[in-house]
This record gives C-alpha cells, structure tokens and sequence, in this order.
C-alpha cells in the first residue's frame, strides 16, 4: 500500500488587497531612474527582494487582508536614509510579509482587512525623481508577486 501526503499552503489563492490609498488595483513601479520595482530587478550587484507597489508620498497605507502586526521593520538602518527607513513586519493568511517606507501607526495588535495601519513615507526626499512605493518583501524573501 503506497501513501501519498499532500502538501497544501494555507497561502493557496491568497491575493493582496488595496495597500495604498489612490491605487485601488495595487500598480506596480515598472521603471524610472532609479531603477524597476519588479522582484528580481539588478540593484548594482544585488537583487531586489521584493515587490514595490505604487504609492504617493503621505498617502493611507491599509491592511490588504486581516493581519497580525508583529514589529518595526528597518530597511536600511542609514542616517542618510533617516526619512523613508522604517516599515512593519505583518503575519496574516500563511504569509509573513514586510511592508518598507511606511511609519507605521501602532506595530502590534490584529487589524482588518482595509484598516489604515500607517503612512506612506517622504521617498521624494530620499530618491528624488523616483516613483514613489511601498516595498512588499516576503519573510523569506521569496517572490511575492503571485500574491498581487
């Protein structure tokens, strides 16, 4: 008698909801002068890690599903990035997730789908000429992308 197990994701068909107010769709960065917001996109001699997702500077940043915050996530810990380094790591629908350039309004606690959870930080101020976007970066820095 053979046994076959199968293995299932609780993440299976999980999609983000809306992360940023005035981009209900959640548009991605493509390309700009600062580089492409794609997972995978050259960063000198690295790779980028995540997923930047349109966001203008100041703009609500929402829950895209019910979530568990769990901490401040740093994404540079530069003083010359002072601006834009500071983020939330966030637990919900089998996912473990980062959200960067966002200051976050509280950093623990449960939050609903589509509750504010914070602010889209001053990118401008740091890169200027850039598009403007919140980071969306997987715990275990796989690609994200099928969850959009």
């Amino acid at each position: 008698m053979k046994l076959y197990i199968s293995v299932v994701c609780l993440c299976d068909g999980v999609k983000f909801g809306q992360l940023c107010n005035g981009n209900p769709t959640n548009s991605r960065r493509t390309s700009d002068r600062w580089g492409q917001g794609h997972y995978g996109a050259r960063r000198g001699n690295r790779e980028h890690k995540g997923l930047d997702i349109k966001c203008s500077d100041g703009s609500a940043v929402y829950a895209p599903f019910d979530v568990t915050l769990n901490g401040r996530a740093i994404p540079y810990g530069d003083p010359n990035k002072a601006a834009i380094d500071n983020g939330i790591n966030l637990r919900g629908k089998g996912l473990c997730f980062k959200l960067f350039y966002v200051s976050p309004d509280r950093t623990s606690g449960s939050v609903r789908k589509g509750q504010r959870i914070g602010t889209m930080l001053p990118m401008q101020s740091v890169y200027p000429g850039i598009t403007s976007h919140v980071h969306v970066q997987m715990c275990d820095r796989s690609n994200p992308t099928r969850y959009f």
